[in-house]
């Protein structure tokens, strides 16, 4: 298919953020991209409850969210069910390379949050992905090609 859409395997997205601007600007920018969004949540709660519900490719998510409860516990869950995380958070999280896909420092612009979910995509489509500056991804990055 030339000149066609690119396959995706990531199209379905859970949104988990406190910031209620940032929340809505991630949606907004992730539905104008082509992505559906899921639901857009602020707690771990309501975040499991979608997980349940709902097919999700990849859950967008603070570390810090609503309540004492945070994104770290959403990502074992979600990893449990075999879901990847993207973190997008200010507060760096030692352990995120064990539970998430990879993490997009605050804050970012538009660009950066559309390319990272695209290498994702990329990546658990067996691609050798580079991620583009402010994103660290957990996975591994063909240096050489």
């Amino acid at each position: 298919m030339l000149f066609g859409k690119r396959k995706q395997v990531v199209k379905r997205i859970l949104i988990v953020e406190d910031e209620p601007l940032t929340a809505f600007d991630n949606e907004n920018t992730l539905g104008d991209a082509g992505y559906e969004i899921v639901a857009t949540v602020d707690d771990l709660d309501e975040a499991l409850n979608v997980l349940e519900r709902e097919e999700v490719h990849l859950i967008l998510s603070d570390v810090r969210l609503r309540g004492d409860r945070t994104g770290i516990e959403l990502a074992h869950a979600a990893k449990a069910k075999g879901i990847p995380t993207l973190f997008a958070t200010g507060h760096e999280y030692e352990g995120a390379h064990e539970i998430a896909i990879g993490c997009v420092s605050k804050p970012y612009s538009d660009r950066q949050l559309c390319k990272a979910i695209e290498c994702i995509d990329r990546h658990l489509q067996g691609q050798k992905v580079k991620p583009p500056k402010g994103v660290r991804l957990f996975i591994v990055v063909d240096e050489n090609g």
